[in-house]
């Protein structure tokens, strides 16, 4: 057995299910109806648990190639900048979902939607970053 792929493959797992959770997450909290502030709350938690994993797994990815080859992989141009809008985005996702979790009782209906508006636009906008990475490096 190749362990690196493996180490790849269930790093691409983890990946895939941190992408699926920040933005499904903000999705079903918009649509097709808002979602009460209890199931928010949850939906929250889950993103930034999405986040959380995204991190750790793009870093996974660099730790293994350097595990392996002994450097980070060489990448350039359009991967470089969609490695660095993917990073602004979990970072950006990250802070926006704690500040949900500890300010959604004290926040106006019309501006929580606006910020789980910007969580899935975070999301979305990752995972196309995700696309142009894999292609481009």
């Amino acid at each position: 057995m190749d362990l690196q792929s493996l180490a790849y493959a269930l790093t691409q797992v983890a990946h895939n299910f941190g992408a699926v959770a920040v933005v499904a997450a903000p999705l079903f909290a918009r649509w097709p109806r808002r979602a009460d502030e209890t199931v928010r709350r949850r939906l929250a938690w889950l993103v930034l648990a999405g986040w959380m994993v995204q991190g750790v797994s793009g870093a996974g990815f660099g730790a293994i190639s350097y595990a392996y080859y002994g450097a980070f992989p060489d990448i350039h141009g359009i991967a470089v900048v969609a490695l660095l809008l993917k990073m602004a985005c979990a970072a950006s996702g990250f802070v926006l979902a704690l500040l949900v979790l500890r300010r959604a009782r004290a926040v106006s209906a019309p501006r929580a939607d606006a910020v789980w508006g910007a969580l899935l636009l975070l999301g979305a906008t990752a995972l196309t970053a995700a696309a142009f990475l894999r292609w481009y490096s």
